[in-house]
Formats: C-alpha cells, structure tokens, sequence
C-alpha cells in the first residue's frame, strides 16, 4: 500500500469516526447503496477492449444496532441494493462474471454509524438467465413461456388497477428473448411510453396498461430454473421484432 493509499484509508476512517459520534441514529440505507457504487467503481477492471470487470460478491459489515435496523426493513432493502447494483454496472459498462449477492452481516468492530465493505468476484457454476417483471413493488418471475397479465382471475398475473382489460397483455420468454403482445385491450398497452400491438421487449423497458406500470429485467442466477418454452412461429417473431424495434 503507497503512502497516498494509506493517507486515503485514515482519512476514511476519521470522516467514518466522526460521522458515527454526530450522527448517533446510524447508518441510512442511502449511505449503504453509495459504499457499494463505490465498491463497484474502486475495484471495476479493464480485462478486455469490451469488458470491463466488476466484483459481483458484497458483505456489508454493519454494527450490531445498525444491522438490527436494516433487518427491520427485510428483503426489501437488499433487491433495492441489487437494483441499484445492477444500474450503476449498467450505466458504467461494467459486468459481472456470475450472479450478484449482496449480504448484510453484523460485526462487532464496527462502530455505530460507519460501515464496511468486502467485495470479491466471484464466478458462479453456470450463470443462467431469468425473465422478470416488477409490479407494484412486487417481483414476478416468468416461470412459462407465455404470462398474462390482466384484472382477471384467469390471468397469470392478476392486478388490481379497473383501467386494464381482464386479459389486457401477455409476455413472451423464451430464456433468451421476450416480447410483448396486446389482447384486443380497450385502453391499449403503452411500451416506453409508446403505443404498441406487439413489441421486442428491452430489458428494462416499462410496458404501461391503465394506471399498471410493468418493468420488463433480466436476472443472472446460478442454479438454471426451467427454460420456459414459446412456440415456434412465437420465437421466431420476437426475433424478428427485436432486429426491428418497436412497431406500434
């Protein structure tokens, strides 16, 4: 470690001191989203012309009264680290050689009001790929080939919003590529703001029905569910659509 190094290191560590004697409430969830985007830009390496190669393994190291108040939140504060995670890797161009876990863990060397973190890269056995879509804070894995979302009971995913349809729109996925597909809706299905009968669908892209938004991500994990199954003639019309882009 260089002497710049080490000034840097106490530095930290004095800011860390001082922060936990004024701030006695201690850490806020915001404080542990930007230690780990600073993780990520500390310890992100160039392997490659096109990879640039982040650690995707965190421990978040809390004291014992500030863990038993970010377990007070639950999953909730760990898929929102995952999220901004995943964005921030997103938005850099960095990636990731297998899935990203993000684990809060108590330790009794912290102080009140400071953290650490512990980052390694770490690759998973076989990373696969999973299709999600968030819905009102509520993630819903799409475990078939084909998920339809709608205010009816016989829809795959059923929400509560009178602007949609009973069957208003379906998602296509296949492991590899999605689509998006109007049922004959009477308010029409939105993607990215757009109106659409059929559509690639992004990663990432918000699919609009009613007042209903629904965020379209894809996951890495390491143990493979499944692959859902879509048709033939399905399979090859999302691969289409995606060299097109969006049709309205």
């Amino acid at each position: 470690m260089g002497l710049l190094d080490s000034f840097e290191k106490g530095l930290e560590r004095a800011v860390n001191s001082a922060f936990a004697k004024t701030f006695r409430s201690g850490i806020q969830p915001v404080e542990i989203a930007s230690a780990l985007r600073s993780e990520l830009d500390k310890k992100a390496a160039v392997v490659s012309r096109d990879r640039i190669l982040a650690p995707n393994t965190f421990v978040v190291r809390l004291s014992p009264a500030d863990d038993e108040k970010m377990s007070a939140i639950g999953d909730a504060l760990t898929h929102e680290l995952d999220t901004l995670v995943h964005k921030h890797a997103k938005k850099q161009g960095y990636s990731f050689a297998g899935p990203v876990t993000i684990t809060l863990r108590r330790d009794e060397q912290v102080a009140t009001g400071t953290l650490r973190v512990d980052s390694s890269t770490a690759q998973g056995g076989q990373v696969t790929w999973r299709g999600v879509v968030d819905i009102a804070g509520k993630r819903h894995p799409l475990a078939k080939g084909r998920t339809v979302i709608g205010r009816g009971s016989d829809a795959t995913i059923t929400i509560s919003d009178a602007g949609t349809s009973r069957k208003h729109v379906e998602i296509l996925w296949d492991g590899e590529r999605a689509m998006v597909r109007d049922l004959g809706s009477t308010n029409g299905t939105m993607l990215d703001g757009r109106k659409v009968t059929e559509s690639a669908l992004p990663p990432d892209s918000t699919v609009t029905i009613g007042r209903t938004d629904i965020v379209f991500h894809v996951v890495a994990q390491a143990a493979p569910p499944p692959r859902p199954t879509m048709s033939a003639e399905d399979a090859t019309r999302a691969y289409d659509l995606r060299e097109q882009g969006p049709l309205s």
